[in-house]
C-alpha cells in the first residue's frame, strides 16, 4: 500500500521544494542565454561585462540589505530571486544606455574626460529618474499587510536604487579607464559600437509620425481585446492545484474531492472565544449545517447534517474544551469557489451563539479575508504610485500632460498583459503546453505582477521621453524629436527588454503555475510595453499632441523652472536652442531675464 501525506502543511513544503527547483532550473537556463545575448547586444567582450559588474554589485549588496531586514521582521525566501532577476535586468539596461551614450559621444568627436562627463549627466541623469520610479511603483507594496508583498517592496526597492547608485557612481569610473577600449574584443559580426541611431526604428518612428492616429488605433485595439479576459476575472491563493498531478500532495487533494463525501480540503473551522453548554453548540451547529454547500458539521455535540444530529458522539476530543468550542464544516465546494467564499460570510452573519462571539477560519476564509485586505489597500497603493509617478515626470519634463500620457498608456499595456494571463491561468487556454490546472489568478502574486511591469514600463518610459525632450529642448520640431528620439534609444530599449525577457519567461519551466504566471506575465508587459508602446503608441500621441504634450500651467512651470532640471543645461547644448524651445513653450529665456534683473526692470 502506498501512502501519501496532504492537506496544507504538505502543499506548502512541496510548493517551496518545487520553486527553490523550479529558479534553479530558470536561472541555469536564462543566465547562459542572457551571457550570450549581451555578446550580440554590446558587440564586444569588455562592454558585455560591464552589466555583469554592475548586476553582481547590486544584487550583493541588496542581500546585505535583506540580511538586515531579516533580523527585523520577516522577509520571504521568495524576495531572493527577485534580488537577482531584477539586478541583472536593470544592471542590463542601465549599463545599456551608459555605454550607449558613451560610445555616441565617443562617435561626436569628444576626448574621454569629456565623453565620461556628458554621459553621466545625461544617460546618468534619466538612469537615477527611472531608478526612483521604480522604487515607487514597488513602495506600493509597502501598504499591504502581507509580509510575503512587503518582502518584495525590500528587495525590489533596494536593487533598484543600488543599481542606480552604483550606475553613476562606478560605471563612468570604468568607463574613464577604459576609454575606446570599452569596444575591445570587438565580435566578427558586431555593429560599429560608435552608439549611432538605429535606422529600423528610425523608419518605425517616420511612418507613424506620419499616419499617428492610423498607427495607433489598431494598437489600442489589440491591446484592448487582449485585456477583455479581466471583464470575467476571479482571485483565490494558493492550493494544491498550483502544483502538477504527479505530485504526492496534489494527488491526495485530488484522491480528497473524487474519492470522498464532501471536499475534506475546503473545511471551514469555526472557533468560539469563550466555552458554550451544550444545548448552544448542538443550536449553532444544527444552523450551520442547515446552510446552502455544507455537508456536515463535526462539533463537540455530535456531527450534523441537513439540519440533523446523524452522530451523537463524535469522538474527538479536540473539538471542544473549557475554553473554547470548535466546528468543522465540510463543504462541497472548491476552497476558492464563490460558493466557499458566500458560505464563509454567511457563516460570519449568522447570530452569536448564547452571546459569544466567534472566528472563522480555513482556506476559504483566509481567501475571503486576504481579498478584502488587498482590496482596501489596493486603491491607497495605486494612488501612491499615479501621485508619485506624475510628480517626478513632472519634474523629470516640465509637463502635466506628459505624465499622464504615461500613466494612460502603461496602464493599457499592464491591462493587455494581465488579461493574456487570466486567459491562460484562469479560462485554461494552453493549458496542455503549459502542464497546468486551470484555476483563480492568485491574489498576491497578480499585485506583484503588476507593481513589478509597471516598475519596468516606466524604466523605459523614462529611457525615451528623456531623449526626446532633450531634442525638443535643443529646438527640434515635434516631429523631428520623436523620430529621432526613437531611433536613439529604440534599440537601447528593445534589446534591453528582450534580454529581461528571456530572464523571465524562464520561469515558463516551472512545476508550480503562479510561478509561471508571474514570468509570463511580466515577460509579457515588457515587451509589449518595449515594442507597441514605445514603439507606436508613444510616438503616435506625441505627433498628434505635438508642442501641447509639454503644456504646463504657468505656475507650475515657474516651480519646475526653480526645483526641475534641465536637460539642455546637463548635455551641453548652445543656449540659442535651448532659448528657442523656451520662447516655443512661452518662456522667457535665461538671459533675457537676467538682463532685465540686471537693470532694475
Amino acid at each position: 500500500v502506498t501512502v501519501s501525506a496532504g492537506g496544507d502543511a504538505a502543499v506548502n513544503v512541496q510548493v517551496t521544494s518545487q520553486v527553490g527547483k523550479s529558479l534553479a532550473i530558470a536561472e541555469s537556463i536564462a543566465v547562459p542565454l542572457i551571457l550570450l545575448l549581451l555578446l550580440f547586444a554590446f558587440g564586444s567582450v569588455v562592454a558585455a561585462l560591464l552589466p555583469l559588474a554592475l548586476g553582481g554589485i547590486a544584487i550583493l549588496a541588496t542581500f546585505a540589505e535583506l540580511f538586515l531586514l531579516g533580523s527585523l521582521t520577516n522577509v520571504s525566501v521568495y524576495s531572493i530571486s527577485l534580488t537577482t532577476q531584477l539586478g541583472l535586468g536593470l544592471g542590463i539596461d542601465y549599463a545599456l544606455l551608459m555605454v550607449s551614450r558613451f560610445r555616441e559621444q565617443l562617435a561626436t568627436g569628444d576626448d574621454v574626460p569629456t565623453a565620461v562627463a556628458r554621459t553621466t549627466a545625461t544617460a546618468g541623469r534619466t538612469i537615477l529618474f527611472s531608478a526612483t520610479t521604480v522604487a515607487i511603483a514597488l513602495t506600493a507594496l509597502l501598504v499591504f499587510p502581507q509580509y510575503f508583498l512587503r518582502s518584495f517592496a525590500y528587495a525590489g526597492i533596494g536593487v533598484a536604487l543600488i543599481a542606480a547608485v552604483a550606475t553613476v557612481l562606478v560605471i563612468p569610473a570604468l568607463l574613464a579607464l577604459l576609454g575606446t577600449r570599452v569596444n575591445a574584443g570587438r565580435l566578427p559580426w558586431a555593429t560599429s559600437g560608435r552608439g549611432d541611431a538605429s535606422r529600423f526604428w528610425e523608419r518605425i518612428a517616420g511612418a507613424v509620425t506620419r499616419r499617428p492616429l492610423l498607427a495607433a488605433l489598431p494598437v489600442v485595439a489589440v491591446l484592448l481585446l487582449a485585456a477583455s479576459p479581466l471583464l470575467k476575472v476571479a482571485f483565490g491563493t494558493p492550493d494544491a492545484t498550483v502544483l502538477r498531478p504527479g505530485i504526492s500532495s496534489r494527488q491526495v487533494s485530488d484522491t480528497l474531492a473524487a474519492a470522498f463525501p464532501g471536499n475534506a480540503t475546503s473545511t471551514i473551522d469555526i472557533v468560539t472565544t469563550a466555552p458554550l453548554p451544550s444545548t448552544a453548540i448542538t443550536g449553532y451547529a444544527r444552523a450551520v449545517s442547515a446552510l446552502p454547500a455544507v455537508v456536515r458539521v463535526d462539533s463537540s455535540a455530535g456531527t450534523f447534517t441537513a439540519g440533523r444530529l446523524t452522530t451523537p458522539d463524535p469522538g474527538d476530543g479536540a473539538l471542544g474544551n473549557r475554553a473554547a468550542q470548535r466546528l468543522a464544516v465540510t463543504l462541497t465546494a472548491a476552497a476558492d469557489s464563490p460558493t466557499a467564499q458566500n458560505l464563509v460570510t454567511t457563516i460570519r452573519a449568522l447570530p452569536n451563539p448564547d452571546h459569544v462571539a466567534t472566528l472563522v477560519g480555513g482556506p476559504s476564509a483566509d481567501l475571503v479575508d486576504s481579498k478584502e485586505s488587498i482590496a482596501a489597500d489596493l486603491p491607497w497603493a495605486a494612488l501612491i504610485v499615479a501621485l508619485a509617478t506624475f510628480v517626478l515626470l513632472f519634474l523629470f519634463t516640465g509637463s502635466v500632460i506628459q505624465p499622464l500620457r504615461a500613466l494612460l498608456v502603461n496602464g493599457l499595456s499592464l491591462s493587455a498583459a494581465l488579461g493574456a494571463m487570466t486567459w491562460i491561468f484562469q479560462q485554461g487556454h494552453l493549458a496542455t503546453w503549459l502542464h497546468i490546472t486551470a484555476r483563480p489568478m492568485d491574489t498576491s502574486m497578480t499585485v506583484l505582477l503588476l507593481c513589478i511591469a509597471f516598475g519596468l514600463s516606466m524604466d523605459y518610459e523614462v529611457f525615451l521621453t528623456s531623449r526626446i525632450k532633450e531634442l525638443h529642448d535643443q529646438g527640434a520640431d515635434p516631429r523631428t524629436s520623436v523620430v529621432q528620439g526613437l531611433a536613439r534609444t529604440g534599440r537601447i530599449v528593445s534589446t534591453a527588454a528582450g534580454l529581461l525577457a528571456v530572464s523571465l519567461f524562464a520561469f515558463a519551466t516551472s512545476t508550480v503555475s503562479f510561478l509561471q504566471m508571474f514570468g509570463l506575465g511580466a515577460g509579457l508587459a515588457v515587451l509589449i510595453d518595449a515594442t507597441l508602446i514605445r514603439g507606436i503608441l508613444v510616438p503616435a500621441i506625441t505627433t498628434l499632441t505635438g508642442d501641447t504634450i509639454w503644456y504646463a500651467p504657468s505656475p507650475l512651470r515657474r516651480l519646475h523652472r526653480r526645483i526641475g532640471l534641465s536637460e539642455s543645461e546637463s548635455t551641453g547644448t548652445g543656449p540659442h536652442l535651448a532659448n528657442a524651445a523656451q520662447r516655443r513653450r512661452g518662456i522667457r529665456p535665461a538671459s533675457a531675464a537676467n538682463h532685465s534683473r540686471s537693470s532694475g526692470r
